[in-house]
């Protein structure tokens, strides 16, 4: 649905919103998503009509699909830490046709964007991707998220723990969690039950003050 975005329907559902100037793909790929979530789809040629657009601050709960495409990361950073003054802690973003050449600075992923997809991405990709997101993870390679919980440690063990009062044990699930890991296969490396790992979460959760996987991720990338 082309144009200046009507506020989302009263049933409460996450509205989308496709952040872009190539039309004619950016159409196809709403017809898709609406196709396959059901979710409402609305296009917009800068993320600036998102915030200036006649939304109600709080039933506004959006995911922003924003295109990368020919966009360099000093530019789309600098349009992020604009958005992000105004923008609405409901609503959360994602890259897509983000070029190869990208170079990835942890504050995109402090400033809101929970999953990063690339050009060379398939369709099949991009979707199990975005259902992620719905289901409120992350979306990005463990290699990304490695390099950026580990670039200070030269390690695959955090070399330090600013969480205070976090065990050696926790930092290091958490950890785990922070680069995709599943509770099962956190179990399976550290040889305890996955009962053990939902355990030791909810410890940690309570520590860092964090709801979800998600904010510990966000907590991690911040602070280990």
């Amino acid at each position: 649905m082309p144009g200046k975005p009507n506020k989302p329907n009263s049933s409460g559902d996450l509205t989308f919103y496709i952040v872009g100037k190539r039309r004619l793909q950016n159409e196809l790929i709403a017809s898709y998503l609406t196709k396959q979530t059901g979710n409402e789809c609305f296009l917009l040629e800068s993320i600036h009509q998102l915030s200036s657009c006649d939304l109600d601050p709080k039933s506004c709960r959006g995911l922003v699909f924003w295109d990368c495409h020919e966009n360099d990361s000093k530019k789309l950073l600098a349009e992020l830490r604009s958005y992000a003054r105004t923008e609405n802690s409901a609503t959360r973003i994602v890259f897509f046709n983000v070029p190869a050449y990208f170079e990835l600075d942890k504050k995109f992923i402090l400033k809101g964007v929970h999953a990063f997809f690339y050009e060379h991405d398939s369709l099949n990709i991009f979707l199990k991707g975005v259902q992620s997101v719905l289901a409120g993870k992350l979306w990005f390679s463990r290699e990304i998220m490695s390099k950026y919980i580990f670039e200070h440690s030269g390690s695959e063990t955090p070399s330090k723990n600013t969480g205070g009062n976090l065990t050696e044990r926790q930092t290091e699930i958490l950890a785990m969690i922070a680069v995709g890991s599943t509770n099962e296969e956190i179990a399976d490396k550290l040889c305890i039950s996955p009962h053990t790992v939902k355990t030791h979460l909810y410890k940690i959760f309570k520590k860092i003050n964090v709801p979800n996987r998600v904010q510990a991720s966000l907590w991690a990338a911040k602070n280990l």
